[in-house]
């Protein structure tokens, strides 16, 4: 096996909490109300409960081969070079996955943080600090997340009581003033990310140890980020309002900056950004894996280690030219996104789900 490394249950839990929040924390309110205006967290919960649904899809899945990888067993149910071909397409989506979520970080930092400094510095120095986290394989850098959790809950936990006195309820009046329609439209990007993107996770479910418990893991962790993708956008819409919500980049960093306790508690947006950092670096680590992983069993390669460097090279550039600007990220995000990722969270898991069953697969195989 390519990975000689084992994680358990609790840290694939906080792996998953990790990736789930990841980028959509700080961009998916804005999507949420510029559709559902008000009831954008309602359109939130929508989204989870649909993530919650792919959950088990991926569960179906994954525990019918406990010891082999995504890219292994779409060979064994498809045939050698069909199982392949898809396999090198599942590589090609977490590699451009690893190159949008670069982007975001990247986009961010020049936007909001450090102005002046070029996006490709930006880029390398935070890739170089995704592979040294992998390089010594996912049980390393997996136990640095049990250091990083409470943090990011913390900081939840502290705008959750500390922005009370700033919000409207009047905000969120009427729900569902506009009907339903506007929340399923609203939801359908939210649902393209992050939800759909938990395909990723099937490439490290092989290396978690195998236990009844799981299932009620993979649950648990989708569950929990997608809560805060909720209440993120309940904080924002009874904080800004849907208009402002809708119109800001970047609505919950805007929502921290508002935190003000007499004078000696102010601009927690920096704190926003170090959380938000934290959750995207283990959603790209998450990606830039996946794409070694499965790139290393389609070659049938031993050791992945001397992949991380090219990849690396490679996302920089990608990264760069994924897409032009904001805008067209915009649009790529709410109208082409959730196609292209639904093709390989929906349709080819269904696919092979279909096979699996159809060929007797069970657990036991």
């Amino acid at each position: 096996m390519i990975e000689k490394g084992r994680i358990g249950v609790h840290q694939f839990t906080i792996l998953t909490v990790l990736f789930t929040i990841g980028s959509a924390i700080l961009i998916a309110p804005s999507g949420l109300a510029y559709d559902a205006k008000q009831d954008a967290w309602i359109a939130a919960i929508l989204g989870l409960l649909v993530g919650l649904l792919l959950v088990l899809l991926y569960l179906a899945i994954g525990q019918r081969f406990p010891q082999k990888t995504l890219a292994e067993y779409c060979e064994e149910l498809m045939g050698k070079w069909i199982g392949k071909a898809i396999s090198l397409l599942y590589f090609c989506f977490f590699f451009i996955l690893a190159a949008l979520v670069l982007r975001n970080l990247g986009d961010f930092i020049s936007t909001q943080v450090l102005v002046d400094t070029p996006l490709q510095f930006t880029h390398i120095f935070f890739l170089a600090i995704v592979i040294l986290g992998i390089r010594n394989g996912l049980e390393t850098f997996t136990r640095t997340s049990e250091i990083f959790l409470p943090w990011v809950l913390l900081f939840f936990f502290l705008m959750f009581i500390l922005l009370p006195t700033q919000m409207k309820t009047t905000n969120i009046l009427p729900i569902l003033g506009y009907g339903f329609k506007p929340v399923v439209r609203a939801s359908l990007p939210l649902i393209g990310t992050p939800y759909l993107e938990l395909v990723v996770l099937l490439t490290i479910l092989p290396f978690v140890n195998q236990t009844q418990k799981l299932g009620k893991a993979f649950l648990t962790g989708v569950s929990i980020g997608g809560s805060l993708i909720v209440i993120i956008s309940l904080l924002s819409i009874l904080v800004l309002g849907d208009d402002l919500t809708s119109v800001q980049m970047y609505p919950s960093f805007s929502l921290a900056r508002r935190i003000s306790i007499g004078s000696f508690l102010e601009r927690l947006e920096v704190v926003m950004a170090g959380i938000w950092f934290i959750t995207i670096y283990f959603k790209l680590t998450l990606c830039l894996y996946a794409s070694a992983v499965t790139l290393g069993a389609i070659f049938k390669l031993s050791e992945i280690r001397q992949l991380y460097l090219p990849l690396g090279m490679s996302l920089v550039v990608l990264s760069v030219i994924a897409y032009p600007n904001s805008a067209y990220f915009i649009q790529f995000a709410s109208k082409i996104w959730l196609f292209y990722s639904g093709t390989f969270g929906l349709i080819i898991p269904l696919l092979l789900l279909g096979l699996a069953i159809f060929r007797k697969k069970t657990g036991s195989h």
